[in-house]
């Protein structure tokens, strides 16, 4: 299987620049609910990710931030925990799976390294679970007849 059929493009995936700011990573962090989310360059290439604990021990660790340090303070200041690992267009569905073990979303780039969208877990663990219940059938029946008597 392709892994393309997962993806999620660039286009409909928020991220960050590698020269926001703590307040501008914040705020689009806050605007689309992420508790992670990508970091690129101005050429579109995968820097790491930003988590909000990234964000909150390079805050604590701030001691007396305001809002005006904040516009000032380069996210890329901020130590981070770990990136997650991006995969190319190529990888195997072992690989990308062994990825999203590790991680809630995987950056996909391609062999310029340029940014290309994510493949979020829950997508590959719907796909799994939609080809589990395709192939046992006769499983999900016997789910099913429990479900509809409360068990």
């Amino acid at each position: 299987m392709n892994i393309l059929f997962f993806l999620t493009p660039k286009q409909d995936v928020a991220f960050i620049y590698d020269d926001f700011s703590l307040r501008q990573t914040l705020e689009k962090m806050e605007h689309h609910r992420y508790s992670s989310i990508p970091i690129l360059n101005r050429k579109g290439e995968y820097v790491g990710t930003i988590t909000e604990g990234d964000l909150l021990w390079g805050i604590k660790n701030a001691y007396d931030l305001s809002v005006v340090q904040a516009e000032e303070m380069p996210v890329m200041s901020l130590p981070r925990k770990r990136d997650n690992q991006p995969v190319r267009v190529d990888t195997t569905m072992d690989e990308l799976i062994t990825a999203s073990m590790q991680q809630n979303f995987v950056p996909v780039i391609d062999d310029k390294n340029s940014f290309i969208g994510i493949i979020k877990r829950k997508d590959i663990i719907q796909y799994c679970y939609d080809r589990y219940k395709k192939e046992n059938p006769a499983k999900n029946k016997r789910k099913n007849v429990f479900a509809s008597v409360g068990i």
